[in-house]
């Protein structure tokens, strides 16, 4: 009975244990069904997707960079054809052995091979690593032809910037190259291997309307991320095509007429609309290098040459304007009072205090107005005048001419020069000015400093009457490429604030620097008859001469070396009766300004009316005709 009793005991027990094991894996089963009922219908279309995203890349592809056009259509910069070769570790096999065998078709250097084989040990075995770009068609022949013997080396296609005109639009266009790590923004675009972003000039001001929109590509790939195949390809939105106020064939014959000279720069603009013609400076470079990559030899030459190919002279090299400063200052006794019928004698020299401030004519000029003093360049003329308006009038005339500031041109790197007050010296030297600070500034020396660029600018002012900022760019157009839309209107620019009849004194006096037979200009006069220009020379010392020389005799330029010389400068406008184009011309250290600086001004402005950029057909623009920045 108690053996009966102990075995129904022991049943008991069995019976609750499966039951409850039962339920436990009941559960278990219900939750397992639950949880694979919630992935598999509730969760379905998520997981799908991230499926998918794991074996689709979507990859961003560059946008060919738009095309810089001159104002008639002519390609300024383009993209052309970038053939480069490429190799494939998995499929190389041995890499030094294929590079060694490559080598033997094609250059490659001990950077090439060390560099190569640092992004091969980096890489996965099956992305491929570049190994040489900017093949030329021989090369790529020859690497195409010996294929079979080069495992895992391809060519591939892709574009490049090219720049035809090269040295002579260097300095407007500026370059492209790789973007550096202070360029990143966190845009996707600028990670892109081998992706180009202005660096400098018009290529880096309107960068973000040249460089378009990126495209997509949907790759499929494996578990390993080898590429399968291309699903979908979008090629984007090529870059806007961006169209200067530069006349291409006028930017390189002032180039070339520069290229007698070590270091000068030149600028050419239209009078009436502020259009910037021709902006050259040299000694050059050229752009295309820095697209395929300077070495460090390269970079550090441009960098000590001390003639400074990199600097846009026009722009931002800065020159003590010499006598072409005077008619700003025939401008400012005008408005003070001075009639343009005083007279000053000038026997070669006038006397402030213990001082002696001389005229460049040795023994004077005699008694001469203010049209004579002009045409004549008479510095003790201006020595007068100047002493009776003061330096800050002067000041406040050459500021409303477009010197000592930014005239607003749209590219980077501007400088504004140095115009002078009373207030400037204190706070800039730390002195009060000196009476005979004022004689000095009056002929463009002391502590004035400008651009060509603003004395481009200057001169249209006097020519035209108004207030005429420069521009490099008309606007931009599609990317698409040419429309049918009408030109761009010319900016109005509101007239100057100085009574007309004073311009006349001071245009009549250029007038006569260059077609009157004693004028400082007249052997560089144009004589074909309604094209003559009218302008004004100037000579900055960029050093000073004593009293011992002065009774010795002065040093004629070509006697001292380069760099003692005196800068040669010349300021004109065209055609004299009714003017349509201005032109600047610096020389550094080129000596006189009517020996050296008239005749490649006379050039460049018998070149100018001859071509006439204004007066011919303009290609059809769309977008406003200035333009910072489009995205």
């Amino acid at each position: 009975m108690l053996q009966k009793n102990e075995d129904n005991e022991r049943q008991r027990s069995f019976s609750r244990r499966a039951l409850l094991l039962g339920g436990a894996q009941s559960l278990l089963l219900a939750g397992l069904a639950g949880r694979m009922y919630y992935l598999q219908v509730i969760e379905a279309d998520r997981y799908k997707t991230l499926a998918e995203d794991n074996r689709i890349n979507l990859r961003l592809l560059p946008p060919p960079r738009g095309r810089i056009v001159d104002r008639f259509g002519l390609p300024l910069a383009s993209n052309r054809q970038n053939f480069r070769v490429v190799l494939v570790r998995e499929h190389a096999g041995d890499v030094e052995m294929v590079l060694k065998a490559l080598s033997q078709i094609i250059d490659l250097d001990d950077h090439d091979y060390k560099r190569v084989l640092r992004e091969v040990s980096r890489k996965r075995g099956f992305v491929p690593v570049t190994v040489r770009e900017n093949l030329t068609w021989d090369e790529v022949s020859r690497v195409e032809v010996n294929g079979p013997e080069l495992p895992g080396v391809t060519i591939e296609m892709g574009q490049i910037r090219d720049y035809p005109f090269a040295d002579s639009m260097a300095h407007v266009l500026g370059y492209v190259a790789a973007v550096a790590e202070r360029d990143l923004t966190g845009e996707p675009l600028l990670e892109l291997p081998g992706f180009r972003i202005g660096k400098n000039g018009i290529e880096q001001k309107y960068d973000l309307a040249l460089r378009g929109s990126a495209g997509t590509s949907q790759i499929e790939v494996n578990a390993y991320g080898r590429v399968i195949r291309e699903l979908s390809r979008d090629e984007g939105k090529r870059g806007d095509e961006l169209v200067l106020t530069i006349d291409g064939g006028l930017q390189t014959f002032t180039h070339q007429r520069l290229m007698a000279e070590q270091s000068a720069a030149a600028v050419v603009m239209d009078v009436e609309n502020g259009d910037v013609l021709a902006m050259a400076s040299v000694p050059s470079f050229d752009p295309n290098a820095f697209n395929i990559g300077l070495t460090v030899k390269q970079w550090n030459d441009l960098l000590n040459d001390q003639l400074h190919p990199l600097t846009n002279k026009a722009l931002a090299g800065l020159y003590a304007p010499g006598s072409t400063f005077k008619m700003v200052v025939a401008l400012a006794a005008l408005k003070s009072g001075i009639r343009s019928d005083h007279k000053v004698f000038c026997p070669g020299h006038m006397t402030l205090g213990r001082s002696r401030f001389h005229c460049w004519k040795r023994h004077g000029h005699g008694w001469v107005d203010m049209h004579d003093a002009i045409k004549h360049s008479c510095d003790v003329y201006f020595y007068d005048v100047s002493r009776k308006v003061g330096v800050d009038n002067i000041a406040a005339m050459a500021n409303h001419f477009g010197l000592g500031q930014e005239v607003g041109i749209d590219l980077f790197g501007e400088r504004a020069g140095v115009v002078p007050t009373r207030d400037w010296k204190l706070a800039n030297v730390g002195e009060s000015w000196q009476g005979g600070e004022t004689l000095i500034t009056a002929i463009g020396q002391g502590f004035v400093l400008t651009t060509p660029l603003q004395l481009a600018t200057m001169t249209a002012r006097l020519a035209g009457g108004r207030q005429v900022i420069p521009r490099l760019s008309r606007g931009v157009r599609a990317g698409a490429g040419p429309t049918e839309a009408g030109g761009v209107a010319p900016p109005d620019f509101p007239p100057l604030d100085v009574p007309l009849e004073h311009l006349r004194v001071v245009r009549d006096g250029m007038d006569a620097v260059s077609n009157h037979p004693r004028g400082t200009a007249y052997r560089a006069r144009i004589e074909e008859e309604g094209l003559e220009l009218a302008g004004k020379t100037g000579t900055a010392q960029v050093r000073r001469i004593s009293m011992a020389e002065r009774a010795a005799g002065v040093t004629k330029n070509e006697q001292l070396p380069w760099r003692r010389r005196d800068h040669a400068l010349f300021v004109s406008f065209a055609p004299v009766h009714k003017p349509r184009y201005c032109c600047a011309v610096v020389v550094e250290h080129g000596g006189g300004g009517s020996a050296v600086a008239a005749p490649i001004a006379r050039d460049i402005l018998l070149e100018t009316q001859r071509r006439d950029p204004s007066g011919r057909r303009s290609l059809p623009i769309i977008a406003p005709a200035q333009i910072a920045e489009r995205g």
